[in-house]
């Protein structure tokens, strides 16, 4: 199977906010030292969205189902471009960036081992547990505006009593155009 490009050349793709009890959520560091993210990977041709779900849970962090209760999700795609210098011109369709249903999953259990090994070609090789809207600020920064929507819209969920207040880096960092690069996030 292969993965769903849109006519517009979005890749379909699922993303996880794993939240233990706390209010801390995993973060786990690209393979070869590439940066710290969410986990998130394609929906495969015909893949029900939780589906997808929970094949790549389990292909990026070992954990099944059962591991985890999910919590809810957002209402609409959330989009980025990809920097044209990361576009892979040679593929048919060309993808240009990513459309992404992000999901809130809480653990079950506090004592949680991740495993890394379930693909021949591991996401992570580190994680670690930080505060709920630190992600933003560690991934890189073209998913930024991403990340900012998918933590603004599912905090509620996590938070019913209310978030965490906002760090004092979070307008800045979060921008649009962060880094001196283009960014977008849109819904759709």
């Amino acid at each position: 199977m292969s993965d769903v490009i849109d006519v517009d050349g979005f890749r379909a793709n699922v993303g996880m906010v794993l939240l233990r009890d706390g209010g801390e959520v995993f973060l786990g560091r690209r393979t070869g030292g590439r940066g710290w993210q969410f986990p998130q990977g394609g929906i495969r041709r015909g893949e029900a969205l939780e589906d997808a779900l929970y094949r790549e849970l389990h292909e990026e962090t070992g954990l099944l189902s059962r591991d985890v209760a999910l919590v809810g999700y957002t209402g609409r795609w959330l989009r980025y471009r990809l920097p044209s210098r990361y576009v892979r011109r040679n593929r048919t369709p060309v993808c240009i960036g990513q459309k992404q249903r992000w999901f809130l999953l809480r653990l079950k259990h506090p004592d949680t081992r991740f495993a890394f090994d379930r693909t021949d070609t591991p996401e992570f090789d580190h994680w670690r547990w930080t505060g709920w809207w630190e992600p933003a600020r560690e991934v890189i920064y073209f998913k930024r505006p991403v990340y900012k929507r998918a933590l603004a819209e599912l905090a509620p969920l996590a938070f019913p009593d209310g978030p965490p207040p906002l760090p004092p880096w979070w307008d800045e960092v979060t921008a649009p155009g962060a880094r001196g690069e283009s960014a977008t996030a849109s819904s759709g």
